[in-house]
């Protein structure tokens, strides 16, 4: 995939995430989780049963902000890394993005 801008990195709350449609080289949407002036990218597919994540837009996250949960059988995703600590795809991972932040504009790629 190769690098382009995806939003701005204000448009993506602090301790929240938020979803983006699929792009070339990406056959999955993504989820983008925000810490600070930071950026965490998934492929937005659950490892078990490769389904979106979120059955509501932009809910992707525990209450706690801790874990990326899969909203259909309530799989629990470490958000530093995207391994499943909890559920039926536990010790696998989701699909890691590369994104970063540059002059405010978080980049994927």
């Amino acid at each position: 995939m190769t690098p382009r801008p995806l939003c701005p990195l204000e448009s993506i709350p602090d301790g929240g995430a938020r979803g983006f449609e699929p792009m070339p080289g990406l056959p999955d949407g993504l989820v983008v989780v925000r810490r600070g002036g930071a950026v965490l990218a998934y492929a937005n597919a659950c490892p078990h049963l490769g389904i979106a994540l979120e059955i509501l837009p932009d809910r992707f996250l525990d209450p706690r902000g801790r874990h990326i949960v899969c909203a259909t059988h309530g799989a629990l995703f470490r958000v530093g890394d995207g391994v499943c600590v909890a559920g039926p795809c536990a010790g696998e991972a989701l699909e890691a993005v590369p994104a970063r932040v540059e002059a405010g504009t978080v980049i994927v790629g």
